[in-house]
């Protein structure tokens, strides 16, 4: 039996690099990396996240390769009421939140914004129940 520890990065198909960077870093505060070249990617911990523009894929990618058809869950160290009010200032629209939601470990409190592709980018903090 093979046991997964964690995931090392996805891929985001995106219709325009320079705006997914922007969104991204200026907004989610992740890292541009630049590797292999001329290939870019976003990091955040221990993972990051690839980007191919949507007709030029490196290959090997997905069959059907599509901007906006991934809905990705981020758990943030930052609590969600400081994560609100700095969307807000960003003015990026929240589309709910803040609910309560299950996550890999547990119960957690998200929200729910768009990237400039219209991908469903969750915000959660791990709900700790107190002893």
């Amino acid at each position: 039996m093979i046991e997964i520890d964690h995931l090392d990065h996805l891929v985001l198909t995106v219709r325009n690099c320079q705006a997914t960077c922007e969104f991204y870093t200026q907004v989610l505060g992740m890292e541009l990396v630049i590797f292999g070249g001329d290939r870019l990617a976003l990091r955040f911990g221990r993972q990051k996240i690839n980007l191919h523009e949507y007709g030029r894929s490196h290959r090997p990618h997905a069959q059907t390769p599509t901007p906006g058809s991934q809905d990705l869950c981020l758990i943030t160290r930052t609590p969600l009421a400081e994560v609100k009010a700095h969307l807000e200032h960003c003015q990026i629209p929240i589309e709910e939140g803040i609910v309560t939601r299950t996550g890999a470990e547990g119960a957690i409190a998200s929200l729910y914004i768009r990237d400039p592709d219209g991908n469903l980018i969750e915000l959660s903090n791990p709900i700790v129940n107190p002893a």
